[in-house]
């Protein structure tokens, strides 16, 4: 599956024009409050590199999520897409769909609007069973998507990679079945 598209979204693979607007959003303080630090270039590319590696080995993956026409945010955005969940967590093993955007393309609907495609395509075409989500129990947009999904609350946690009195070590998984969809 190389693309998906909604009324406002392209939802593709990656390009190498990419790795900039990327790295400039993986490090951006504002875009990474809810993760342990902001990505310098090198962990940037590393971590493109990765979802690269996903697409290829699982056939799919997290898409790069681009505006069509000549939307405020038009161009590249983030990301939005599936990927393994970690060992040591609730889910572990399942598939999780993730998002990430740039400031600029908060509060219009982006990242429900694409994670919406993402859980169709899963539960539809894709043929799985269920899906996961998890964030740091801060995340309240990220949160606030998730029920928009249709997911419901699974379980609060200490994230095992973060050590114990970090402010983002609370975590809460949301879990989607396929006969529980939307």
């Amino acid at each position: 599956m190389s693309e998906l598209r909604t009324p406002r979204l392209w939802l593709r693979r990656w390009r190498e024009e990419d790795r900039a607007p990327f790295a400039a959003m993986n490090a951006d303080p504002r875009v990474m409050r809810h993760f342990p630090a902001p990505l310098d270039r090198q962990a940037s590319d590393a971590l493109l590199d990765r979802i690269e590696t996903h697409f290829e080995t699982l056939g799919f993956g997290l898409w790069a999520v681009e505006v069509t026409g000549d939307a405020p945010a038009s161009g590249l955005i983030g990301f939005t897409g599936l990927m393994p969940m970690p060992v040591g967590v609730p889910g572990a093993g399942g598939i999780e769909i993730g998002w990430r955007l740039a400031a600029h393309a908060w509060h219009r609907g982006y990242a429900t609007e694409a994670a919406s495609a993402v859980r169709d395509l899963a539960l539809g075409e894709l043929g799985l069973d269920e899906l996961w989500s998890m964030t740091a129990v801060l995340n309240r947009p990220s949160r606030a998507v998730m029920r928009r999904l249709g997911m419901d609350h699974h379980a609060t946690f200490e994230h095992p990679a973060l050590p114990p009195g970090h402010r983002l070590r609370p975590h809460v998984v949301h879990h989607l079945s396929r006969d529980r969809e939307r």
